[in-house]
This record gives structure tokens, C-alpha cells and sequence, in this order.
């Protein structure tokens, strides 16, 4: 191996070409008279320059990617090497496509062992997201199929070299590169007899990709949450609860939130009045007030330009009882969530049943999920919303004594890192003498992340004074789940094993 001097990845030039073409053929020695030739280079670097990238080793090219922009939905998924550059006229070219495709690229022989291919790669990626493209696709070469073509397929060639029962020096280099593969293209590569002329077609994904739209919306990427941590206190009406409501409303606004977070039952103080009742009566008497409440939520998520979630409240529909709440938009928007496991403490004081709907919202902070304190305890509610898309679990509970909080903090710290998302969860503090069957609550409000190197070491990005009423405000990144989805230390999502479990809805 040569000494390294320097390393520069710098635009091929048309001056660079006759050098090109002795590193070409240097690198295809498998593949006689494998070279472009002049005019087809200043074609490429004629139709897109950018795409166009060589890497020098103490000045000499010792490696080069060209690539060029396709309308990806408009190419035929079995498509040739002929077909994809136009018969190798790069007419295909479209500026405003939506996929990066390689063309080619290579390392000279004596420059290999240097990671410089993957510098290659490296800089196609950066070069998509840069042009907002939805990835990176190239047909790539299984140059050791032809040892193994009559005993085995190429999908089972495949197989095999994922799972390291047979090594292909550039598959395996290229799934190292995070490139998956799509589909096998048959007669790809006229010539191309080492790979007994098949190819994987592989492709990349760009995280950041924003598909272009017509509307004026825009998704924010640094979100704000405001976690409400309530005092359970004495109230003479509705009226100076809802006062009480607003003025945390109020106060998360005034740090720009875009949630406000209460917690499950925090209406439940209003149940004093009817403490001479029974608590099953109690609380559907509770329940009374339920739309009353959600129509001056929905009121102050205008007024005061916040996402709010509702917390909980008890809801009668067909006389059958039920723990729901509401997200209330601000741009006026209202949708319902179900706690749908009940505690045995819900069924058997208070009579109620569990809900049936699951599903994410969509806001203009991206999708998020809730689920009512006892849900979060079952992995598998979070992970089919994570499926949905989820970038932020919203977790409202309400908890007696430190073991029962306890289990919701540790389950939805769990959440938070199964799922790749972030984690917030609101309760309530403090004591309600006159409420049966609601003596005490145990609270510490949180916010929770994946626990890798971008992220807090312990997972916890906020967290309140236990048992305090206060507000909690944290921003969270969304930028930073794509990171991690992509280019995590473990990647809990890619890694799910598909082919031995699944995980649906009925």
C-alpha cells in the first residue's frame, strides 16, 4: 500500500478523464475495456456536476462515484443498466427527480483497505439529503455468484451472504454502507459473467426526505412540551377548575409550547359534591361534565395557539362508562383517545370499561400517540402506534403510592427506548379528603428519551420535583429520531426479528 500523503474528494473534471480511464481499467481487470469514454464523461459532468465526485490520494484518483437524478416512480422496477443511463446516453438525467442513482463507482486496487469507497458513499447521501431526494438506488454487482449458479439462486445467494455463509467483497461492502436490498434484476450488466449478469438492486433512504406539497404548512422539527403536574385540591364548581386550567394553560404558552399535557382524572375534585353518593354513582355524575370541559379546552387551544391533551376524564356513551380524553388542535381541530386497559380498581369501584380505538394523530408537530396511564405498561400498544409512525408518546396517569408510579415511569422509559421516540408522561400530586376512593397521588413528571449518544445517558431528558405542583417544559428534537433510527448503536425498530414474530391489529 502506497504512504497517504493527503485525501481530497473534489468534482471530477473532463481534465481528470485520461487518468479516469487508467484507474478504470485498473479496477475492472474482470471486465476488459470497462471504461467510460470521453465524450460520455462530459456528458455527465455537462448534465449534473454535483453527482460527479472523484477521491485523490496525494493528487492521484484513486477512486470515483457518477451518478445522476431519475424520476424513481417512472422507472421500470426490472430495469436494465442500458435502460436506467439511456443506453449510456445519461438522457435519463431529470432535475427534478426524486432519487439519486449511481452510475458507478470504484476504488483502485492499491487504494482499497482505506475506507475510501465508503467516503464515496458517504458523500452521496449527504448529497441527497441535501437535494431533498427520497435516497440513493444503484444496481450493484454479486461478483462471487458465479462460483455458487448452479447449485444456488440468486436470492439464496443473497441469503447466504447476509447471514456470512459466503463473502462477496462488494454486497457485503455495500449492505455495510446501510444499503438494503430492493429486488434482483435479471440480465442487469451485459458482460458482467462474475455476477453471471444479475444484480441487487439496493437502496438507501433518506430520512430527512420532505416530500414537496402545495400547502403552507410546515412540520416543526424542535418541539415543546409543557407537562401540567396537578395539584388535586378542593374546587366549589366547575368554573374555578377550568380557572385553574387556563392559568397553567396560560403559563406553558408563554414559553411558546406547542403541548400542554394534564393528567388522567385531573377533574376529579368536582366528585365532592357527590361524596355522599356511591363512587360507581359518583362518577358518572363526573362524567356530566366531561363535554363542557372539552369544549373550553378547545376554546383555549385557539386562543392561546397550544396543542392541549386533555388529559382524562370519565365519558357515558350507551350508558356504558369509560376513561377518554381529547387533543384538542390549535388550529381548532378536536380528536379522542380511549384508555383501553381499565384497572381492576376502575372495574370494580367504579364500574368501567375499556375502550376499543387505537391509533396516531397527526399535528403540525408531526404524529404522536397517547395512551392513559395503566396502557403504557403493555408494549405493544407503543410499538403499533411506532408503526404508525409515532414520534412523541403522550402518557396522562394518575398513581396513589410510589410503586404504582413506579410502574408507569419504568414501563414508559421502556417505551421510549423500544420505540425510538420520546416519552412524556404528566400526574397528579397532593390529597382529596373528600373524594372516595381518591385519597391520595403520588407524581413526578418526565420526560423521557432513547438512552444512545445523542441523548441524556440515563433517558431522562426533563424531570420534575416529585409530588410539587408545577409546570415542566422540554424541548425535544425530531431530527435526532432519524439519526437514531438510522445510525444508532442498537437500532431496536430495523432490528425486529419479522420473519420469526409480527405484531398487528385486529
Amino acid at each position: 500500500m502506497k504512504k497517504i500523503g493527503n485525501i481530497e474528494l473534489t468534482y471530477l473534471s473532463v481534465d481528470d478523464y485520461e487518468e479516469l480511464k487508467k484507474a478504470m481499467i485498473a479496477s475492472y481487470t474482470t471486465m476488459p475495456n470497462a471504461y467510460w469514454k470521453e465524450h460520455q464523461i462530459q456528458s455527465l459532468i455537462g448534465r449534473f456536476p454535483d453527482g460527479q465526485v472523484v477521491i485523490k490520494v496525494n493528487n492521484q484518483i484513486a477512486g470515483c462515484a457518477l451518478s445522476i437524478i431519475v424520476d424513481y416512480d417512472k422507472i421500470d422496477k426490472h430495469h436494465t443498466y442500458s435502460e436506467i443511463t439511456g443506453d449510456y446516453t445519461f438522457n435519463t438525467h431529470t432535475p427534478d427527480g426524486d432519487m439519486l442513482y449511481g452510475i458507478d463507482i470504484f476504488i483502485k486496487p492499491e487504494f482499497r483497505g482505506l475506507r475510501l469507497g465508503r467516503r464515496l458513499y458517504d458523500y452521496r447521501k449527504e448529497l441527497c439529503e441535501r437535494l431533498n431526494l427520497k435516497g440513493v438506488a444503484f444496481g450493484g454487482r454479486i461478483p462471487n455468484y458465479h462460483k455458487y449458479s448452479n447449485e444456488i439462486s440468486p436470492k439464496e445467494y443473497i441469503d447466504k451472504v447476509r447471514k456470512n455463509e459466503i463473502h462477496d467483497p462488494v454486497f457485503n461492502f455495500q449492505i455495510s454502507n446501510d444499503f438494503h436490498p430492493a429486488r434482483i434484476l435479471k440480465n442487469y450488466l451485459e458482460g458482467d459473467d462474475a455476477s453471471n449478469d444479475y444484480a441487487v438492486l439496493l437502496e438507501w433512504d433518506n430520512i430527512y426526505y420532505d416530500k414537496p406539497v402545495v400547502t403552507t404548512s410546515i412540520t416543526k422539527k424542535i418541539v415543546r412540551l409543557g407537562l401540567i403536574q396537578w395539584q388535586m385540591r378542593p374546587y366549589k364548581d366547575l368554573d374555578e377548575l377550568l380557572q385553574q386550567a387556563e392559568f397553567f394553560v396560560d403559563a406553558v404558552s408563554g414559553y411558546r409550547s406547542d403541548f400542554a399535557l394534564f393528567p388522567e382524572f385531573f377533574n376529579a375534585p368536582l366528585m365532592a359534591e357527590n361524596n355522599h353518593l356511591t363512587e360507581g354513582e359518583a362518577i358518572r355524575e363526573l362524567a356530566s361534565y366531561t363535554s363542557r370541559i372539552v369544549r373550553k379546552f378547545a376554546e383555549l387551544a385557539i386562543s392561546y395557539n397550544i396543542n392541549i391533551i386533555t388529559g382524562s376524564m370519565p365519558e357515558i356513551t350507551d350508558d356504558k362508562l369509560y376513561n377518554v380524553g381529547y387533543l384538542c388542535k390549535r388550529d381548532g381541530a378536536i380528536e379522542k383517545f380511549e384508555k383501553l386497559h381499565i384497572t381492576p380498581n376502575e372495574d370494580n369501584v367504579w364500574g368501567m370499561e375499556g375502550g376499543s380505538k387505537l391509533n396516531t394523530f397527526d399535528t403540525d408537530c408531526g404524529k404522536i400517540g397517547i395512551l392513559i396511564c395503566y396502557d403504557v405498561e403493555f408494549p405493544e400498544l407503543s410499538r403499533l402506534l411506532a408503526d404508525e409512525g409515532m414520534d412523541i408518546l403522550f402518557v396522562p396517569f394518575l398513581t396513589d403510592t410510589q410503586n404504582g408510579y413506579s410502574r408507569v415511569r419504568n414501563c414508559a422509559q421502556a417505551r421510549a427506548i423500544e420505540n425510538e421516540c420520546y416519552v412524556a408522561i404528566a400526574g397528579s400530586v397532593g390529597n382529596l379528603p373528600k373524594v372516595h376512593n381518591m385519597d391520595i397521588q403520588f407524581a413526578q413528571s418526565m420526560v423521557f428519551t432513547p438512552c444512545d449518544f445523542s441523548f441524556p445517558t440515563n433517558g431522562i431528558k426533563a424531570e420534575a420535583t416529585p409530588n410539587t405542583e408545577m409546570i415542566l417544559i422540554a424541548d425535544v428534537d425530531i431530527d435526532m429520531l432519524r439519526q437514531l433510527n438510522q445510525f444508532g448503536s442498537v437500532k431496536n425498530l430495523k432490528d425486529r426479528r419479522n420473519d420469526l414474530y409480527e405484531l398487528k391489529k385486529i
